[in-house]
């Protein structure tokens, strides 16, 4: 995970290895200081088309950000050096506006403060690329690198929707189970790197 603070840089996922564990939403909650792991407040959602196609959203910092232009109060701003969005709390009055107006889902409201929320890239280590069992994320820096994940994992849809129902059809479950055992060791594996993190951040 390179990139510097002072450049465009945002989370990218590749739908292709993406498996909707959501691990990404509770790395964020937990990281953002929630007392409780609830993916409606994370700044990254993930989106579940099960079983074959689930994808993560996240602010991108655009170059012609419409969430800033539409926002009656005036309480988002962009920063001048790598573009993630600032939210002013005070100003923001929950309207959602800003929801509505982005094209790619990367601002959503809390439910708890009624304001608008988006990715802060965990001050440089976004903990959802970190924890994601599948390196299904990615930190990128144009929208054409982010895009190119996105469509080819569209284009290869069809083939692995064919291969899957290949396998069901002749019963091929021990490759399937296989894979699914390593998944759930990797996910326990994550989960228990991020507790003891969590446990370690608690008592410093």
């Amino acid at each position: 995970m390179q990139f510097t603070k002072s450049e465009r840089a945002f989370v990218s996922v590749d739908p292709s290895k993406c498996i909707g564990c959501g691990l990404c939403e509770f790395a964020c909650t937990m990281e953002q200081g929630e007392q409780v792991w609830n993916p409606v407040c994370s700044k990254i959602r993930v989106v579940r088309m099960a079983p074959v196609f689930n994808f993560a959203l996240s602010c991108r910092g655009c170059d012609d950000a419409k969430c800033v232009k539409s926002c009656p109060e005036k309480a988002i701003t962009q920063s001048e050096s790598n573009q993630l969005l600032i939210i002013d709390e005070k100003k923001c009055k929950g309207c959602d506006w800003c929801v509505q107006a982005c094209p790619r889902g990367g601002i959503t409201i809390h439910t708890g403060t009624g304001k608008a929320i988006s990715c802060n890239l965990c001050d440089g280590e976004p903990k959802c690329v970190d924890f994601c069992p599948e390196n299904a994320l990615e930190i990128v820096h144009s929208d054409e690198e982010a895009d190119k994940r996105f469509n080819d994992a569209i284009e290869n849809l069809p083939a692995t929707i064919e291969k899957l129902a290949i396998q069901i059809k002749n019963k091929e479950w021990k490759p399937l189970l296989i894979a699914s055992e390593q998944r759930a060791q990797i996910i326990t594996e994550k989960l228990q790197n991020f507790n003891k993190k969590s446990t370690e951040k608690q008592h410093k």
